[in-house]
């Protein structure tokens, strides 16, 4: 606008205070601009109204079509201060179109593939397009051909598109409680297994979302088969996301039940410091902060500290983590230190860890701004074994005396 005019309060969203361009009503009376009520709905834990915070009973939005030519009129007589006539919204597809064409697709495999192409369409247009698809239950319909389509393309197509519908929490629970015999977990390690490298990605980044909403049960008795895809996924490195997928997996579920020791048998430490190693993983600052947090998850157990120390590179990759990506991967690089430390000293041991320059980092973490708890198991490992590295130049005699032999 060229000059300051007056906008009716009435025209401007209650959630962007900008004025809408599609206007909706949702059941508790309130209008919205579509785009911002949507983008409610989906961030909010809940569907409440955020006017009146009542409950959104019902979450199909209804056209404000009077205010929208209102603001339509009241822009076209203020053209002259600049003013930019909205243009008329294109509707939404309707609950009913959607489950039409799922419901023609049953018909033979080439309506499957027009029925997908549709779909892709109808999800690549807007936000709004995407809940409705939701409501009209394609992500079941998507996971089912998901399961029972082998190697065939159309299964492909499906699993892309349940990607890219970002499905809710709800949905994604529902999904994987799904009583009609659809294991889709099992379903995406198989992908992860036998896919083409796109959809071994995505299964990998739907996999990582769906356990997020699993129990603590459904995590447990997770099968080996899964951290062993998991695992090949970070050896193969078929994509930047995939990857932190993999290593979000390994994150959320090794802390409950034997999952460490399935991570491990896996081969999951061996991969994760090959994966620290690689100069091209340095400059992802969160993936790196992920492989430490999942390399002391599984230092934790015995099995997961002999495997660590098998790898010949495994002290040298933790030792040059601390200080050099975060704070957080500084705290978990000296715990998975002091874990073998604690755990697993021998002389050799103890001796490799001095010429490799862990005593001399341990001491700059005392003394630089680090946190309190990552300097206390500094501290901790440097007192533990201080007689044994009395001949560094970085321990203080009084650091020395303190476990006396």
């Amino acid at each position: 606008m060229d000059e300051e005019i007056e906008i009716p309060t009435f025209f401007l969203c209650p959630i962007s205070l900008e004025i809408m361009k599609d206007p909706v009503i949702v059941s508790t009376g309130i209008t919205y601009d579509r785009d911002s009520i949507e983008k409610w709905l989906v961030s909010a834990k809940k569907n409440s109204c955020p006017v009146t915070k009542q409950d959104i009973t019902d979450v199909d939005l209804t056209p404000n079509h009077t205010l929208r030519r209102l603001i339509q009129s009241w822009c076209t007589l203020n053209a002259s201060y600049g003013v930019e006539r909205i243009p008329t919204p294109r509707p939404p597809i309707s609950k009913s179109e959607i489950e039409k064409i799922i419901k023609d697709s049953a018909s033979s495999h080439q309506n499957l593939v027009k029925c997908l192409k549709r779909l892709r369409q109808i999800v690549s247009e807007n936000a709004t397009n995407k809940r409705c698809l939701e409501a009209a239950g394609v992500p079941g319909f998507l996971a089912t051909i998901v399961s029972n389509n082998g190697l065939d393309s159309s299964r492909d197509e499906a699993l892309s598109l349940l990607y890219h519908l970002e499905t809710s929490e709800t949905v994604l629970k529902n999904l994987l409680n799904n009583k009609k015999g659809n294991d889709i977990v099992n379903s995406l390690v198989k992908i992860m297994q036998q896919g083409i490298y796109e959809s071994r990605a995505y299964a990998t980044l739907l996999l990582k979302n769906i356990l997020e909403v699993a129990d603590p049960m459904q995590i447990m008795t997770l099968k080996p088969t899964v951290f062993t895809e998991v695992v090949k996924i970070l050896d193969d490195r078929i994509s930047h996301k995939a990857t932190r997928a993999a290593m979000h997996i390994l994150v959320n579920v090794c802390p409950w039940g034997r999952n460490r020791h399935k991570a491990v048998e896996a081969g999951a430490i061996f991969m994760i410091i090959e994966l620290l190693m690689d100069e091209s993983f340095s400059s992802d600052k969160r993936g790196q902060e992920m492989a430490m947090v999942a390399l002391d998850l599984l230092c934790q157990c015995a099995e997961g500290r002999a495997d660590f120390l098998n790898h010949g590179a495994a002290i040298a990759v933790v030792c040059k983590k601390i200080l050099r990506v975060s704070q957080t991967a500084s705290d978990r690089a000296v715990r998975v230190l002091l874990s073998v430390g604690r755990f697993c000293a021998t002389p050799a041991l103890l001796q490799e860890m001095l010429q490799l320059g862990v005593v001399a980092k341990l001491c700059l973490v005392l003394q630089v701004s680090c946190g309190s708890k990552t300097k206390e198991k500094a501290k901790e490992l440097l007192k533990l074994h201080a007689r044994v590295w009395k001949e560094s130049p970085c321990l203080t005699r009084n650091m020395i005396l303190a476990y006396p032999s």
